[in-house]
């Protein structure tokens, strides 16, 4: 094979080497593209399946606390996403008489932009992440599910739980060759009105194609411990972690 895209589709799922028929594109190419696109409509539209997630969460041992934003719907979640930011009234009471002392980490996980990737790797990484934490002895408190969330409602929240840091595991805008990503976002000192530059994210958290579950925990465990130790985060924590810096640490 002297075809040199023959090799590199081999090391990406980019749309490369798509090849032709004529002027056209092949008719394999064309169906496949209609496939990834109709994969990523149906990441974002589809609702999450809230209950299962809590209940698997439960039976795990871990209290989840279901939060809600002012959204009724998805289209309103794709149209409006000032209220994908903020709490209902309700959720923000429910907060608010919350007994929250000594929390290390607030939890949220929300399908954001992909219900897809929290049905699919969802559960798994929450997982890894408990076990990361735990092995740091960090606190988290309780696990909080809120649907059609925007990232920006970590500061909320983590302000409400007087949390030393935020975290949000969400669906990730899936794109035409991946549309089961999940992003994590940490804040630390997590307040309303904290900008994107007070976060660090990993992205692309999708096993097999993308980071590992394991990875991205390990990864997390050690950026939370340092903007603790720090007193900082974002643009002004970079992300030095030692190889093994936890027994659990797999290559990244």
């Amino acid at each position: 094979m002297n075809d040199p895209w023959f090799t590199l589709k081999r090391f990406t799922q980019a749309r490369i080497g798509r090849g032709h028929s004529g002027c056209a594109t092949p008719t394999s190419a064309q169906l496949e593209f209609q496939l990834a696109h109709a994969m990523a409509r149906d990441a974002v539209h589809q609702p999450w399946q809230l209950e299962s997630f809590a209940e698997a969460i439960t039976a795990k041992g871990w209290q989840p606390l279901l939060l809600s934003t002012p959204i009724s719907d998805r289209r309103q979640y794709l149209l409006r996403p000032d209220l994908g930011r903020c709490l209902d009234h309700a959720s923000r009471q429910c907060l608010q008489t919350q007994q929250a002392s000594d929390i290390d980490v607030a939890l949220i996980i929300s399908n954001g932009l992909s219900s897809t990737a929290i049905d699919s790797h969802g559960l798994a990484l929450l997982e890894s992440v408990m076990a990361a934490y735990a092995s740091c002895s960090l606190n988290v408190g309780p696990v909080c599910l809120v649907p059609n969330a925007r990232v920006a409602l970590a500061d909320e929240i983590g302000g409400l739980l007087n949390a030393r840091l935020s975290v949000i595991i969400v669906g990730e805008r899936p794109g035409l060759s991946a549309a089961d990503s999940l992003g994590v976002y940490l804040t630390y000192l997590p307040r309303i009105g904290n900008s994107d530059a007070e976060r660090n994210c990993l992205s692309n958290i999708r096993p097999p194609q993308g980071l590992s579950c394991e990875a991205a925990a390990t990864k997390l465990a050690y950026l939370s411990t340092q903007a603790i130790q720090r007193g900082m985060s974002g643009v002004a924590l970079k992300d030095d972690m030692p190889v093994n810096w936890l027994e659990t640490t797999v290559p990244i």
